[in-house]
Formats: structure tokens, sequence, C-alpha cells
């Protein structure tokens, strides 16, 4: 069974170095300086108070790889669109897409029967690029609840959390499911295999939504962005609204607001990964956290207005980071 690892920074690196030492034959894509310490001494992983050291198969070619039976994305939502050709090689008739990035998959409107089925929405798929060239049928959702950060070149640090709830868009039980299953739990990871993964990805998205911006506009930790009371009104404001267009799209939210913000507290002081990419100067999820709720707004009719300021703040937030990043030569 190959699997290959599309994206292999915090969270794809984590996943990598535990696949790898679970002996599953996984190869992992990467570039620059993270790639070449990987290839130099292994993926360094700093997790439980240890750190273990794990030689890994890295690369920055793809087509070294051939066609894989899982390939697993997981890079950025935004860098997704500019990579699907590097992906290309990777994929055959019997490839399995997990989706495994923030925000809402290209293949969330595309399951039969589904409120709105056949949404196109910018702010997740530009063009319609993914959906063309990966395709509804290949794919299955993985949500990434784990914090990690790579904090040089080649070491990530676990936070906390091991949990990768998977499943199929339609929630039938398929074999490729239970395989994947299988292959994360080898690796010592929670992965419950969902009946109702796009329940599990809106529940994600909720939190995502507001928690990032307002931790990147403030520049606070999660536990400060979640207790302060003002900053606290904003992200109820911004999960309210985002709760009605849940309800227009039929998607359940199997937890209260004050639970889901209980939960992001008692993460202490973590560095939301919106403000890790400000502090370190790189592009920011912005359009697949924010953007997107604010674009479902206008989908479905439901007003957004503080989603809507915490957007327009953020988007100039994120110019200024642009701005300070070196032009290509």
């Amino acid at each position: 069974m190959k699997v290959a690892i599309f994206g292999a920074g915090a969270i794809g690196g984590y996943l990598g170095a535990e696949f790898a030492r679970a002996g599953i034959d996984v190869s992992l894509v990467a570039r620059g300086a993270h790639l070449e310490a990987m290839r130099r001494r292994g993926l360094v992983l700093r997790i439980a108070g240890e750190e273990r050291t794990t030689p890994v198969r890295a690369t920055g070619d793809p087509r070294e790889l051939g066609p894989q039976d899982y390939v697993i994305i997981a890079l950025k939502a935004h860098s997704i669109p500019a990579a699907l050709d590097a992906i290309a090689p990777l994929v055959d008739e019997r490839t399995t897409i997990v989706t495994a990035s923030n925000g809402l998959p290209y293949w969330f409107f595309e399951t039969p029967g589904v409120s709105y089925q056949g949404l196109a929405l910018e702010s997740v798929d530009p063009g319609g690029a993914q959906r063309r060239r990966l395709g509804y049928a290949r794919a299955v959702g993985c949500v990434v609840f784990p914090a990690t950060e790579i904090v040089e070149p080649g070491v990530i640090v676990h936070e906390h959390g091991g949990r990768f709830p998977i499943g199929e868009p339609d929630g039938r039980r398929s074999e490729r499911i239970e395989t994947l299953h299988e292959l994360f739990v080898a690796a010592g990871f929670e992965a419950p295999i969902r009946d109702d993964i796009r329940d599990e990805i809106w529940l994600k998205l909720w939190g995502n939504l507001c928690f990032n911006p307002v931790s990147a506009l403030t520049s606070a930790t999660i536990d400060v962005v979640t207790t302060d009371t003002g900053t606290r009104a904003v992200l109820v404001a911004m999960m309210d609204e985002a709760a009605a267009i849940g309800a227009k799209l039929g998607l359940r939210l199997r937890v209260e607001a004050s639970r889901r913000l209980s939960g992001a507290t008692a993460l202490g002081p973590h560095r939301m990964s919106m403000l890790q990419d400000l502090e370190q100067g790189r592009p920011m999820e912005v359009d697949a956290l924010v953007g997107v709720v604010s674009e479902l707004g206008r989908a479905t009719g439901v007003p957004t207005p503080i989603v809507d300021t915490i957007l327009a703040l953020t988007r100039l937030r994120a110019k200024s980071v642009d701005q300070r990043r070196p032009a290509p030569h």
C-alpha cells in the first residue's frame, strides 16, 4: 500500500514521521530547506517529552514516486491550485485523494443529494480546477485536529492531539475508507470513520473561521482570544452567523458555541496557524477560512456583517505580509 503525503509541513510531516515509524510505505513531498533537512538527517519530531528522529523518503519531485494508492493533501488550502500539476504524477485510476487541509474541500458540494449541490465556491476552488483535475469519485475527507509547528527545517513540535476523523463524502462504509483507517491506527493515530464527515469538516471550520483571524489580528494566543471579553464577543457573533448559514445548508453542529470555545481555551497558549504564518511572513489562509463563509452567506442569503468586517481587516493585514515578502527572482 503506497501513500504519498503532498505537503510535508507541520501536519504532513507529523503524519509522515509516524507512518514511517509504523513501517508504512510512505513518501513525503516537500520543498526548500525543510526538504533538504529531512533528506540529510531524517525528520525530527518532538512529542510527549521526547525527540524522535525518523528516516523518511522525501522528494521535491513527485514524478520520482509514480502513482500511489493514497495521496494525502496536507497543503495550506490556498496552495493547492498551483500544486495540481505536481500532484498529477501521483494519481491514476486506483488512487484515493485524502483532503486534509483547513476549510472546505473542493468536493464539499459535489455529494449527490446535499443542499446546494453543485455550488461552486471561488474561495475554495478557483475556476473549478480541483474538481476537474482530481474529481469527486477519488475523494475522501479527513479532518485535522492535532496542533503542530515547524520550529526549524526538518524539526516539528507536536503540541497536542492525535485525532484525524475520516469519512466518505456520502457517508458510506467503503473498503478504501476502512483501509485508510487501518493505516492511521497502525501509525498510532485516532481515525474514527464518520458517516457525517461533512458535518465534522463544518465543525472544524466553525472554529477556524474566527479563532484564526482574530488571533492574527491581535497577535494573541488562543486561550487569550477566547477569554478576553471583547474578542470572545466577536468570536460568538461570527459563529452565530456561520451557524445560520450551516442551518441553510443542512449541516449539523453537534456542540454549542460555548463548548467549542471552552475546548479552544483548554489548548492553552497555542499560536493559531494564521498567526504562525503572519509571524513567519508566509501567505495566510484568509479566503479558505473566512472568505468562504462570507461567500456562503451571499449564496444562501444569510447576512454576515461581522464575518465580512473581520475578513476585510484580515485581508489588509495579509497584504502587509505580502508587501514584506521578497519578490521572486
